[in-house]
């Protein structure tokens, strides 16, 4: 089965100022849309070619393993953010959140910091263990949390492609920003 870059769920400016058009261009429609068609070239003729994504990065390592896992990602990331959002997070991810880090301030916080320290590249989420209670991760590169059979709620884009072109080398400005474009209807969602 051929994978397709998905279409954006809002226009490219719908989410400056915290990411330009510009940004998300260059972001989407280059490096997302080359893991796409880096994992359909990878996978034809092999045992993975009729593979549903999931399945895919469960059963792969390496090159192939590497784009479906960033296909994967880019398309969480980008489906988390809207122009239409729901700006505050209430209901049963809101308790879990105050059960699992005190308060929604607290998990901003340190879901912050982690952002702000990854060494070099990947992603920070915020996961469903299987007991219920929630954490945040760090992942470096592709690595995701389906890998570790944690249920993925929320993430950030670390790689410098995410915020270069609009922050240069101040990750933090970028993680602040992030903040203001989730829509916490989707999130609430994937809890």
């Amino acid at each position: 089965m051929a994978f397709e870059l998905p279409k954006l769920p809002y226009a490219y400016n719908a989410l400056e100022p915290a990411i330009s058009k510009h940004t998300l261009e260059f972001h989407h429609d280059k490096h997302h849309a080359a893991y796409v068609n880096n994992l359909n070239n990878l996978i034809i003729g092999t045992e993975f070619e009729n593979l549903d994504l999931v399945d895919i990065i469960l059963k792969t390592k390496g090159g192939i393993f590497n784009n479906a896992a960033q296909v994967w990602n880019h398309t969480f990331y980008f489906d988390q953010f809207g122009k239409n959002k729901i700006e505050k997070l209430s209901g049963p991810l809101l308790i879990a959140i105050h059960a699992s880090f005190g308060s929604f301030e607290e998990f901003k916080e340190k879901f912050s910091v982690a952002a702000k320290t990854l060494f070099g590249a990947g992603w920070i989420w915020l996961v469903k263990k299987p007991n219920g209670s929630l954490d945040i991760i760090q992942t470096t590169n592709a690595e995701n949390p389906l890998t570790e059979r944690l249920t993925p709620i929320l993430t950030c884009d670390v790689w410098e492609h995410a915020y270069y072109l609009d922050y240069q080398n101040k990750r933090p400005d970028y993680v602040g920003y992030f903040w203001s474009i989730i829509d916490w209807e989707v999130i609430s969602n994937r809890y």
